[in-house]
């Protein structure tokens, strides 16, 4: 119990976030693709409303999410130089296995839809973690392409929007540790407001 408990301590401690471009294959097998999703899916999630989706691309799917990334830029970015188009290529052709997380909630629901969103979060924050644990780097990442409501149309159902393009794969440089924010920077102590005296 002790070394599995160091292990998942080592785990939490050296996760780290990679560059989907840096990304190199092999990406996870089906299986192990797929043991990854149902780790991801064990997320708070209150109300049991799964408000969350995994679209997967396949390897034989990229060049037709290459051409909905041209299409989008057509469509919303007049302006766009072939350098963004080459640039939009280049990113539906990153390596390793490719899930888009999608944020799905219930609306008109008790459990108000930004713990909805939270449960989204908590749910990619377990893709990678379960990634990582696997062996694997991974990169999730966001940019236009998630903002782009043509890609949303042809990604989710109606309501739903793009919480973020998960790369998985291996590292093709090594990686370092990026600078972490010191804790007294981001935590502080509650200190309870004065009583109020009561209305005579």
């Amino acid at each position: 119990m002790l070394n599995d408990r160091s292990s998942l301590l080592s785990l939490l401690e050296t996760r780290r976030s990679a560059k989907p471009r840096e990304i190199v294959d092999p990406g996870p097998s089906a299986d192990e693709l797929e043991r990854i999703l149902a780790m991801a899916a064990r997320t708070p999630d209150h109300g049991k409303l799964s408000p969350w989706r995994f679209v997967t691309i396949a390897d034989d799917q990229r060049d037709e999410l290459a051409k909905l990334l041209r299409e989008a830029l057509a469509s919303e970015d007049p302006s766009a130089t072939v350098a963004h188009y080459e640039k939009a290529d280049q990113f539906a052709h990153y390596r390793g296995a490719l899930v888009v997380l999608v944020s799905a909630p219930v609306e008109d629901h008790k459990i108000p839809v930004w713990e909805q969103q939270l449960s989204c979060g908590a749910a990619g924050m377990n893709l990678l973690l379960a990634a990582h644990a696997l062996g694997f780097v991974a990169g999730w990442v966001t940019g236009w392409q998630a903002y782009s409501e043509h890609v949303r149309a042809a990604l989710c159902e109606p309501r739903e929007r793009i919480a973020g393009f998960i790369f998985i794969g291996h590292a093709g440089t090594a990686p370092f540790e990026r600078p972490r924010p010191a804790l007294e920077t981001v935590r502080r102590t509650w200190t309870a407001p004065p009583q109020v005296p009561p209305i005579p």
